[in-house]
This record gives structure tokens, C-alpha cells and sequence, in this order.
């Protein structure tokens, strides 16, 4: 029996700080049931699911030390900091108020507390960009704007490239120049957008739009989209242009990440990708990336970019755009902090 023991003890156990926040929550959510899962992914945003749905189709070695790390520090993680049994709705309130603002917060704690699904505005989020633009396609452009500023940047940026150049450039400077929507207002958009597709959402005030809404959707562009966009807005008002460009976090702006962001953010991106994005970049950013590398890893980049013919200028901005798309994940995930233009921070 003392032998079994001194046996068990030597067995290795799984370090469960190895895996990204979104592996953990993959394994514990294949650990359930179907339905036990499908509960608690109704709760999620959509990028949320998507991030969740591509670990779980990628998770194929899941041994039984890594499942009993994760269920293991899951139960650490409730006994500690959960509030489960003494007035919960209140923590829930309190949290999500304090990680995304009073706004957001009340619309998710109206679905989670009232158990309503995602309806109205809330659908679109849901949908393919495509059919939220033919959907919102022969509304009238003062819906269109609320449509795209309530939804997220990135979303909004698919949506906005299904649209005429000029429609574009209007769009954009109505978000831009957007500021809130009224109770009312908003109550009307979800039920029209319910006489589309069936469903109904509550209606809350909401600050939406504005020039740091203009410039998340920008970032989110195809750089040839974007850079006729901003071309039209510099020709139609050159004073919003320089906002919205100021606002925007592009490449360059990765010097101001902290190294553990580098760091994280090199962890995900492909060595090829790499390669290509920092052929653009000035020798200060360069010299920020691979001192984030170890000696070797920095050294063979820089033999390989050296050894590197001439590249596309749309090959260099295709790949920085995949690397900024990388960052913004990992900012969403709260794993990196993104400066933003103009002294901002934003995550």
C-alpha cells in the first residue's frame, strides 16, 4: 500500500498555467454534456463562441492529467472568488457592470436575469455580415449607421464592405459623427429589425458611434478599402480624417505594447507572416519585435528576412493586418493592452 502511494505521488502532475484561458474553458466545456454545454454557450457573445467552437474542434490531446488539471483549478477558482448562494445577482451585477460598462451591462443582464434570448438589434450579432447587409441594405441611412455602431468593429467592417464606395464614406462619417441614440429611438430600430426576422429586444439608452467607433471599424478594413475610405473622408472633411487616423491602432502602434504583449502576440503568429509584416516596419519596431525573441529566433529571422527577395507591398500589409487581427484578439481575450491613438488604452 505505502508503495502504491509513493508510486502515485511520483506521477507528474499536468501545470495548468500552460494553457491559454480559452483551451481551459474548451476542456471543461467538452467535460459536460451537450445540453449542460449549450447553456452555458447561449451566454456568450459570438466572438466568444467562435473562439470557443474552433479550440474544441482543434482539442485532440486531451489527456486525463490535463482534464483533471483543469477541472481541478475550475473548483479552486469557485471556492475562492465565487459568491454562488449569497447574493449572487448582485456580484454578477457589480462584474460585468465594472468589465463592460454600465450599458452593456444592463443589456446582458437583462437576457441572463429575465432569461430572454437575443433578439432584435442583439440577432445581427449572430448573423452572417453578408445578410446583416442585405438585411439593413434599403433601410433608411440613419439605421444603417445605428445598426453599425451597435454592432462589433470588426462585424461592422464585413458589413460595410458589402457596400458601394460611396455608401461606404457616407456610413462612416454618420458613425463618426454619432454620439448616442435615444431610448425611443432604439426601441423603434429593434422592432422593425423584429418584423424582418421575428424577435424582440429591450430597449436601454446607449452612447454609440463617434470617432472611436469610426476608427475600430476602419481597422477591421481591407487595407485597399481602408485606404480609399480615408482618401474620400481626407477630400470630404480632412479635420475628421486626422481624428479617425489618430484613433486607429495600426502596425506602427505595436511599439507601444508592453513586451509580455509582444511576447504573447509572437506566440500566435506564423513565422512567414511575420517575415513579411516587419519588411515594412521601421528598425525601431523591428528591433521591439526581436528583442522579444531569443537570441536564436531573432538571429534566423533576421538571416531569413535578409535572404527574403522583394515583397508585394499588399503582401506586407496583408500580413500586418493578420498580426494586428492576432493583437486585438488577444486585447478582447484580456490577455494584451493595446495603446490606442491619442494617449488612449483600449482592450
Amino acid at each position: 500500500m505505502a508503495e502504491a502511494v509513493v508510486e502515485k505521488e511520483k506521477t507528474p502532475k499536468y501545470d495548468v498555467n500552460k494553457l491559454e484561458g480559452v483551451e481551459k474553458a474548451s476542456i471543461l466545456l467538452l467535460s459536460l454534456t451537450e445540453d449542460d454545454a449549450a447553456q452555458i454557450l447561449k451566454f456568450l457573445e459570438p466572438k466568444q463562441v467562435q473562439a470557443l467552437g474552433s479550440a474544441m474542434a482543434a482539442m485532440d490531446d486531451m489527456t486525463q492529467d490535463k482534464i483533471t488539471a483543469v477541472h481541478t483549478h475550475f473548483i479552486d477558482e469557485i471556492q475562492n472568488y465565487s459568491t454562488i448562494g449569497f447574493k449572487s445577482q448582485d456580484f454578477v451585477r457589480r462584474a460585468l457592470t465594472s468589465a463592460l460598462g454600465e450599458d452593456k451591462a444592463a443589456h446582458l443582464l437583462d437576457q441572463i436575469l429575465t432569461g430572454s434570448g437575443a433578439k432584435g438589434l442583439e440577432s445581427l450579432k449572430w448573423m452572417d455580415s453578408k445578410q446583416v447587409a442585405t438585411i439593413i441594405r434599403n433601410e433608411h441611412p440613419q439605421i444603417q449607421t445605428i445598426v453599425m455602431s451597435y454592432l462589433e468593429p470588426e462585424q461592422s467592417a464585413e458589413i460595410l464592405a458589402q457596400f458601394p464606395e460611396k455608401v461606404r464614406l457616407d456610413l462612416l462619417m454618420r458613425v463618426a459623427n454619432l454620439e448616442e441614440v435615444q431610448p425611443a429611438a432604439l426601441q423603434e430600430l429593434n422592432e422593425i429589425m423584429e418584423k424582418q426576422f421575428a424577435g424582440q429586444a429591450g430597449a436601454q439608452a446607449a452612447k454609440m458611434g463617434g470617432l472611436k467607433s469610426a476608427a475600430n471599424i476602419m481597422n477591421y478594413l481591407d487595407t485597399n478599402i481602408e485606404g480609399q475610405l480615408m482618401d474620400a473622408i481626407r477630400e470630404t472633411d480632412e479635420e475628421m480624417s486626422q481624428q479617425i487616423q489618430d484613433l486607429m491602432f495600426v502596425f506602427d502602434n505595436l511599439i507601444d505594447v508592453d513586451d509580455r504583449g509582444i511576447q504573447a502576440i509572437l506566440r500566435e503568429t506564423q513565422q512567414e507572416s511575420l517575415m513579411k509584416a516587419i519588411k515594412g516596419a521601421d528598425e525601431e519596431l523591428r528591433n521591439k519585435i526581436t528583442g522579444n525573441m531569443s537570441k536564436r529566433a531573432a538571429e534566423m529571422l533576421l538571416d531569413d528576412l535578409e535572404a527574403m527577395g522583394p515583397v508585394r507591398l499588399s503582401e506586407v500589409e496583408a500580413a500586418q493586418k493578420e498580426i494586428l487581427s492576432i493583437a486585438r484578439r488577444l486585447a478582447d481575450a484580456g490577455e494584451v493592452m493595446l495603446g490606442g491613438g491619442g494617449g488612449e488604452e483600449f482592450v
